[in-house]
């Protein structure tokens, strides 16, 4: 079995990992790097990419965020790929409201410890505890060779999947000769620091939500499930009714979790922002506007309701909420990786919080593990080699993990 990683040695995002054996190959993600160009000049060189190549069976996604699956929209037609029905449905509906959305039609599902075999390959997926639903870490047996390869995918041990975490160390795969670990965190934070559990967050946003005369804004990513759910609890702490925009209540309908938050649940209304009226006017989609017609909130009704409501943000909503005046005592709940706030596209925003006298504050916690969390992970995984991926800082690993070898993106190597 040879393993090349195209990208995911020395960076955060874009992960692409290939595997060959015995002729025939499977790939491991196809991300967007978080600094590099969207197109397909950026698509890594592998072959069936681009061009037909039956050597290459499938491509494996582990999560629906951008850096796992971004480039995947440069496929040529009809690359099998491999994902969990939830992360499908949630990719189909992100490319009605996003640029970036894709669909895929040849699509074999994961499932959590449910093998699947594919040519020399069984693959079995292990659900994982992240930001983003339906994630997973994947095990690669190869019949042929016997090498026992375990991807980690994006995995936390602090979410509302926290049991999930506990259930892979308790209960883990054995024999493992490499371990493809992601190690965001490090270089981020020290050894002994840990991350504030999902749950612990509510209390953030409910102090808030109590503090705040006015509409509480919260900017968050709509498709970290876990943070929906954290806020609608704070919500009911609190004694407001939460506010999603149209694209935010099909990601969760997506999921096929009716455990979950939905639109048409008491306390929670769906506001259509005039950019995603423009997506559904311009997909022709009326009759999916249509399914929230029960629960809709529109513009004149919103500055009658800001003492009492709670509505998830984004910068794209600032002419909106203008609009319906309901920015008087306001305040605004950051709940995204802070060092967003330092790119420069989002100088518009922050000047537009400004002018309207909106105090932001942090409420957020990291979608990775932590280093104690990681080393945890790594013990029970007990690897013959662990290989560092999805990190800037790849040459520390050493400081915290045994068995620990160093690669470079676009090196062919063997598994040991």
């Amino acid at each position: 079995m040879r393993i090349c990683i195209h990208r995911g040695t020395q960076e955060v995002g874009g992960t692409c990992i290939e595997i060959e054996s015995a002729g025939q190959r499977i790939v491991l993600d196809a991300g967007l790097p978080l600094e590099g160009e969207d197109s397909v000049d950026s698509l890594p060189q592998v072959s069936g990419f681009r061009e037909p190549d039956e050597t290459l069976l499938a491509a494996i996604i582990s999560h629906p965020h951008q850096d796992h699956y971004g480039l995947s929209k440069y496929f040529r037609p009809g690359v099998k790929m491999m994902m969990g029905v939830a992360t499908e449905q949630i990719l189909k509906t992100a490319k009605i409201f996003t640029p970036s959305g894709i669909e895929f039609k040849n699509v074999l599902h994961l499932e959590h410890r449910k093998a699947l075999s594919l040519g020399p390959y069984t693959i079995t997926p292990f659900l994982n505890d992240h930001s983003a639903y339906d994630a997973y870490s994947i095990l690669i047996a190869c019949r042929s060779t016997g090498k026992r390869l375990f991807y980690s995918g994006d995995l936390r041990g602090h979410g509302r999947k926290a049991a999930i975490f506990q259930e892979l160390l308790q209960n883990s795969p054995t024999n493992i000769d490499l371990l493809l670990m992601e190690g965001t965190s490090i270089g981020r934070i020290s050894q002994t620091a840990e991350f504030p559990a999902e749950r612990e967050l509510e209390q953030c946003f409910v102090k808030q939500m109590m503090a705040t005369q006015g509409m509480v804004l919260v900017w968050t990513s709509a498709q970290n499930i876990d943070r929906l759910v954290t806020i609608y609890k704070a919500c009911k702490q609190a004694g407001r009714q939460l506010i999603v925009d149209m694209y935010t209540a099909e990601i969760l309908r997506a999921t096929g979790n009716h455990r979950l938050p939905q639109a048409t649940w008491n306390g929670v209304k769906v506001f259509l922002p005039e950019s995603q009226k423009r997506q559904i006017k311009r997909h022709h989609l009326y009759t999916l506007a249509m399914r929230y017609k029960p629960s809709r909130i529109y513009p004149e009704q919103l500055a009658g309701l800001t003492s009492r409501s709670v509505m998830l943000f984004r910068p794209s909503m600032m002419r909106d909420l203008e609009d319906a005046g309901c920015l008087d005592g306001a305040s605004l709940v950051c709940s995204l990786w802070p060092g967003y706030l330092d790119q420069e596209k989002q100088r518009p925003f922050l000047e537009w919080i400004d002018r309207h006298r909106i105090p932001l504050t942090h409420c957020h916690t990291s979608g990775h593990a932590s280093i104690t969390d990681l080393k945890k992970f790594a013990q029970a995984i007990a690897p013959k080699v662990l290989v560092p991926i999805h990190s800037f800082e790849g040459k520390r690993f050493k400081e915290y993990f045994a068995n620990v070898e160093t690669k470079g993106d676009g090196q062919w190597w063997e598994v040991p």
